[in-house]
């Protein structure tokens, strides 16, 4: 007879075994990385607005000319040396996280329209069962993020919770508030 395993959450040892693939920087083994570099900062805090000190966050993203570094992403667009578009992160005990990274190109959805250009975040923590999956949208794109097919889905007074603020000098800032007042969209994938 099979019996169903127990659950388990995803934290909080995150730390273990997977500090060796953190990566804060996606542009430093890409010299040859051209486009516009960029920093995201921002904090992770949990339903009563507290910092989560113990998660982690992960981004994947294409890179400036639109391309994955993915075995399915196939199109005859450059790929550059170096540049994986994939970081993680742990969090601080303040909750926050930064990343280092190029802005991304648009990419096609699965109609074949272009959507606007995004970041794809999971965060990882004590308590989830699995993690969460979000995008994060930046804020010089109002015209290519009225019309991605996937923002579109979000409720209108909602959809500020996927899109960065520009802290200038080419920081952006972007918080994840896992359930309460102002809680970002996440996506059931």
């Amino acid at each position: 007879m099979l019996y169903a395993t127990a659950s388990q959450t995803v934290g909080p040892y995150l730390h273990i075994g997977l500090n060796a693939l953190n990566c804060a920087d996606l542009t430093a083994s890409a010299p040859q990385l051209a486009g516009q570099r960029i920093v995201i900062e921002g904090r992770v805090t949990d339903g009563d607005g507290q910092p989560v000190p113990d998660g982690m966050v992960e981004i994947w993203q294409a890179n400036p000319a639109g391309r994955y570094r993915h075995a399915e992403d196939t199109r005859e667009l450059p790929l550059v040396p170096g540049f994986t578009g994939f970081g993680r992160v742990p969090t601080e005990a303040d909750g926050s996280f930064r990343f280092v990274t190029v802005k991304p190109g648009a990419v096609p959805g699965p109609d074949g329209r272009p959507q606007a250009p995004h970041i794809m975040v999971s965060v990882f923590m004590r308590g989830l069962v699995r993690h969460v999956a979000t995008r994060m949208y930046f804020p010089d794109e109002a015209a290519a993020n009225a019309a991605d097919a996937v923002l579109a889905l979000v409720p209108a007074e909602r959809r500020d919770t996927l899109i960065a603020s520009d802290a200038g000098n080419g920081t952006l800032h972007w918080n994840v508030v896992l359930q309460g007042q102002g809680e970002t969209v996440f996506f059931d994938i």
